[in-house]
């Protein structure tokens, strides 16, 4: 059975910096898109970003976190990880990982998440000014 379950949420200044883990279970690195995804309070959740098995289409950021934020995979863990730094306030919410098991491209599912296979129980960041 597939899950996945992202930690490493906290409090942190502004500034700061933050990593999240995304572990996946029962499913093997060969064709996926595993994603960050994160709804702050009153507003829709949008994706932050995605990493694939897809050659030509790995990675996708958001324009918001474009140059802040770094997302790699440790296969040995079966894990991808997001580095988040320059952290902003408009950067709280609750941050979700998903996977899809797909041979398409990581902006793809960033953008049309509604499709992800599974979801973890999300992680809050809370960023103080």
């Amino acid at each position: 059975l597939m899950s996945a379950a992202g930690v490493g949420g906290g409090l942190v200044q502004t500034g700061g910096s933050l990593i999240l883990s995304c572990e996946v279970s029962g499913f093997t690195f060969d064709n996926y898109v595993i994603g960050w995804f994160r709804q702050a309070p009153g507003q829709e959740r949008e994706g932050v970003s995605c990493f694939g098995s897809n050659r030509i289409d790995k990675t996708w950021y958001s324009d918001s976190v474009k140059g802040r934020f770094t997302i790699s995979s440790s296969g040995a863990r079966n894990a991808v990880n997001l580095r988040m730094n320059s952290l902003k306030p408009d950067d709280t919410a609750i941050y979700y990982c998903a996977v899809k098991t797909t041979i398409y491209s990581a902006k793809y599912y960033c953008s049309h998440f509604s499709v992800m296979d599974h979801w973890g129980k999300g992680t809050l960041v809370t960023v103080s000014s």
